[in-house]
């Protein structure tokens, strides 16, 4: 790697000249089947060419003005993200962790108009929000905070999918103001709630005057079978948040609220330079649009079924598979011991996917996907899975 980058990645060895569809190629011309889609970014695939053809047609005419003035195609996405979601407004910025602070913010300033002086936002254990300082320390995950603190205050940290956990953190803490929580937790390990978890995160929230703020940064635009996954839940939120795919590779990210916090940010209280530019909010315009034509949300969910169910028969049971789960095309196959070193091998096969939460393989393939290729990650992934477990086992790195 180049010396002139700070070493913030342990990047594996290869470099992607071009992409197509679920396909990338390196530069030794070697192809490869993305089972991770940038972490969960590019939905419509690899160079899809209704994105290619917006980015181009923007690019020509007009790529940034700044929010000092009105945005034509920031309004257009503001009223089709709104209309979609259930939500009344819109901040645009770059980023899930924007977005994310944003929603704090609003928490927080929402909860000094109701005159409570130092608001808590409870949070979940196993949670990832973002990188920021805020966003850090709201993430249920010691490692990835070691070393930056003082941590910022104002974060109460409960179990994920425990309502009765919350339930007495709402006791004892009579300063919470509002709940942040991912309705599926990605990076934790693909951690799916009970059916009802948000229902009653909802009602706990009406009953006690908090916001319900959602992070659907890595669940939404229809990974998991649903536009946004909380609507499988027939519940709304108060305040929501979007980036990864929303741009299918630009950045863009989105907070999304309603009502009382629809109305809490003003002039001067939030900004941003780049968010919601006339590019940015082109691309995501086309990307949403093409989701809806090709309904891509409803392959998402028929092929995501497909492949649990494929998972399923060739691995359930396997000495070593403790679990096969999934929403849509978001989907974890947990091993009883880490499995770090599955990354690098399956790299050398053609294959890119991920570890999280160290015994847990993520799966974040494109909603284009298509049954062939299905079939190829199946195989391919399922040989490697088995070839793993069969191998010694390092005692050092059980124990990790």
């Amino acid at each position: 790697m180049s010396k002139c980058l700070m070493a913030t990645y342990s990047r594996l060895p290869v470099t992607f000249a071009r992409g197509e569809g679920v396909w990338l190629w390196d530069v030794a011309g070697k192809r490869y089947l993305d089972a991770l889609s940038g972490i969960a970014v590019c939905g419509l695939g690899h160079a899809h060419p209704a994105v290619h053809q917006a980015l181009c047609e923007q690019a020509k005419d007009l790529i940034h003005t700044s929010n000092l003035y009105r945005i034509g195609m920031q309004e257009t996405l503001g009223e089709t993200l709104t209309a979609l979601s259930g939500m009344d407004k819109v901040f645009f910025c770059n980023s899930g962790a924007e977005a994310n602070e944003a929603a704090i913010k609003i928490a927080r300033l929402h909860a000094h108009n109701q005159g409570i002086e130092h608001p808590a936002i409870l949070v979940m254990e196993a949670s990832f929000h973002g990188r920021t300082l805020a966003t850090l320390s709201a993430t249920g995950n010691r490692k990835v905070q070691a070393g930056f603190e003082p941590l910022v205050q104002g974060f109460v940290r409960v179990p994920y999918d425990d309502p009765e956990a919350v339930e007495a953190a709402a006791a004892n803490r009579p300063n919470i103001a509002a709940i942040l929580v991912e309705p599926i937790q990605g990076e934790g390990g693909i951690n799916i709630p009970a059916a009802d978890y948000l229902n009653r995160l909802r009602e706990l929230c009406d009953r006690r005057g908090w916001l319900l703020m959602l992070d659907e940064v890595q669940t939404g635009m229809g990974r998991t079978g649903h536009f946004l996954s909380f609507q499988a839940n027939a519940i709304r939120p108060d305040v929501v948040t979007l980036a990864k795919g929303l741009g299918n590779g630009f950045p863009l990210g989105a907070c999304l609220a309603r009502d009382a916090a629809a109305q809490t940010l003003g002039p001067g209280t939030h900004a941003t330079t780049f968010g919601g530019s006339p590019l940015a909010c082109r691309v995501a315009q086309t990307v949403i649009e093409t989701l809806q034509r090709d309904r891509l949300t409803d392959r998402a969910s028929q092929m995501g079924d497909y492949l649990r169910v494929g998972f399923d028969r060739v691995l359930g049971g396997v000495a070593g598979v403790l679990d096969i789960r999934g929403r849509g095309l978001m989907i974890g196959i947990e091993l009883d011991r880490p499995c770090g070193d599955l990354v690098p091998q399956a790299l050398a096969t053609g294959l890119l996917i991920n570890v999280t939460a160290e015994r847990v393989v993520r799966l974040l393939p494109p909603l284009i996907l298509e049954q062939s290729e299905a079939d190829l990650l199946l195989q391919e992934l399922s040989l490697l899975i088995r070839r793993f477990l069969q191998s010694p086992v390092d005692s050092n790195a059980a124990a990790g």
